[in-house]
């Protein structure tokens, strides 16, 4: 039997059925979302600058479309393989069930390497795959959108040839887009945020004012820097961040502007003014009470798990925790905001994105950030009375809520006899 700890798509299988075991449904729960509905696999030809044709497999995974039409990113790596798409797009599923999106789950990719590609060359691939599995996609089947190695350019392309293909604009067809064609404003600083909106909520059903908490950051990219900052302005002492040149430490609070400014400046925030060095290993451990690893996966494990000092963990990152790590941290008490959960904050703008192009009716930075404010913290709210309720970690919880959201709609549709 193949081993479910090195497959995802076993893995997400295994977490559906401890989802619907727990809960108590009926069998045919898990009948129907232990794979796709529909599983699409394309060959994606497209010249090269050279003028040789070349071929990459490409996929499409709808996993479950029972609360709405199927949303999920599209990757352009050569690890891109079946297997991982489905599991892909059924942690979609999850996630938009758990955050109480109208979506199901969607993930496709083509198994290719883009370092490798022209700008040329992306563009027609980009195109050629839209060609593919245009009579799948589209505003109320499934909605693509960026995920590794994709990004706002590439997806004006697709809206772009899809659009030619419909013989109209359909920009509701992907987010992710430039803001020029009907992308959503808060949308770049949407993880981050989202992030320190989960964790703030979390703060708040422990009784553990975020306004006076100690913040370590692993991570000073785009999610890390955003949430340093999003947590800055919110009043919590930001101790330290780091990136992978290393990190910086200061127990009284860094001054988060100037760390922000020094990075523009130099790269990199080893070197910062006023804190101390730390490492990327040592600053997992460091006292203090709100830990947002994001940055890499696997970097809590059973090695140090102990050592871990936060009350609360945020997942920004996928996967930082090692299931071995998870369970060490329930049994100390440690609350872990799961990463299906913490880093929904970019899908979930992307769901404000849907909704103004369907409405032609676009909103303000300000008016997409308060709104993803009330759903994190509605989705947190859910998450932690499951816990209570079940007694298990919230990463078991989240799972929780969300099957018994997709259970009730396919219910009341007429799938489950």
């Amino acid at each position: 039997m193949a081993d479910a700890s090195l497959n995802p798509y076993l893995r997400a299988q295994q977490a559906f059925k401890e989802a619907v075991d727990t809960l108590g449904l009926e069998p045919g729960v898990y009948e129907l979302l232990k794979q796709p509905l529909r599983f699409y696999e394309v060959a994606v030809p497209f010249i090269r600058d050279d003028g040789t044709l070349q071929v990459f497999p490409g996929y499409r995974s709808h996993h479950n479309d029972a609360l709405g039409p199927t949303k999920g990113g599209l990757r352009f790596h050569p690890d891109v393989n079946a297997d991982e798409v489905k599991a892909l797009s059924m942690w979609m599923t999850v996630k938009c069930a758990l955050l109480g999106l109208p979506y199901g789950g969607g993930k496709g990719g083509i198994a290719c390497d883009p370092e490798q590609l022209s700008e040329h060359e992306l563009e027609r691939l980009s195109r050629e795959y839209i060609r593919g599995i245009a009579l799948v996609i589209g505003p109320d089947k499934d909605i693509p959108a960026p995920d590794v190695s994709t990004n706002p350019q590439i997806m004006a392309w697709m809206v772009d040839e899809y659009s030619r293909i419909r013989g109209e604009n359909s920009f509701g067809m992907i987010t992710g887009k430039p803001l020029v064609i009907g992308g959503s404003q808060g949308r770049l600083e949407a993880t981050g945020r989202g992030l320190v909106s989960a964790v703030r909520e979390m703060a708040r059903q422990v009784n553990l004012d975020f306004a006076k908490s100690r913040v370590a950051i692993q991570g000073f990219g785009n999610v890390g820097s955003v949430a340093a900052a999003t947590a800055h302005d919110m009043g919590a002492r930001v101790v330290a961040v780091s990136d992978k040149e290393g990190g910086i430490y200061n127990a009284d609070g860094l001054d988060v502007p100037g760390v922000l400014a020094y990075k523009q400046v130099h790269r990199n925030v080893v070197g910062f003014p006023g804190a101390e060095p730390v490492s990327n290993h040592d600053l997992l451990e460091l006292p203090c009470d709100i830990l947002l690893p994001a940055a890499l996966e696997n970097v809590i494990t059973a090695d140090n798990a102990d050592r871990i000092q936060a009350r609360i963990v945020g997942e920004g990152a996928n996967g930082p925790t090692t299931p071995e790590a998870d369970q060490i941290l329930f049994e100390k008490g440690v609350l872990v905001v799961p990463d299906i959960l913490a880093n929904a904050g970019g899908v979930t703008v992307s769901y404000f994105e849907w909704v103004q192009n369907q409405s032609r009716w676009y909103w303000t930075e300000a008016e997409v950030d308060e709104r993803l404010h009330q759903m994190m913290g509605a989705a947190i709210e859910a998450m932690h009375e499951m816990h209570e309720r079940y007694g298990v970690s919230h990463r078991r919880a989240a799972y929780l809520v969300a099957v018994d959201r997709i259970a009730s709609a396919m219910r009341v549709r007429g799938w489950l006899k």
